[in-house]
């Protein structure tokens, strides 16, 4: 099936497709005039691409995990396991990181507010 096709029934865009290819994590036979081609493997394949970088994997990240785009395994993929819980724990400490930053700012927010009120009473 031509990309526009392949595309819509990923939802995703031509223009994400094509940067799938040109990073390397997919390989798309072409038709003899040149329009790429996807089996149902490529949409497979892009589809476990689009999954892993909406939980937050780059696309260096997912290189390192080819088996866990590849069929014809049964079992887990190599490293995959241990790929997703070095991920998990990276959101974790991000998300950790984050928290303390909302909290430092609705303290400091009290703060000035306050300020206001007092500077408003005068």
């Amino acid at each position: 099936m031509q990309a526009k096709e392949a595309a819509s029934r990923l939802g995703i865009t031509q223009r994400i497709l094509r940067h799938y290819e040109s990073e390397g994590l997919m390989d798309v036979g072409r038709t003899p005039n040149g329009y790429c081609s996807y089996t149902e493997a490529d949409l497979r394949r892009a589809s476990r691409i689009r999954d892993f970088i909406a939980a937050g994997f780059s696309t260096r990240e997912i290189h390192s995990m080819n088996a866990c785009l590849a069929d014809g395994s049964d079992g887990p993929c190599e490293d995959g396991i241990e790929k997703l819980t070095e991920k998990l724990e990276q959101i974790e400490r991000l998300r950790s990181n984050l928290e303390e930053k909302r909290s430092a700012l609705i303290d400091r927010l009290a703060v000035l507010r306050s300020g206001l009120t007092l500077v408003g009473r005068h």
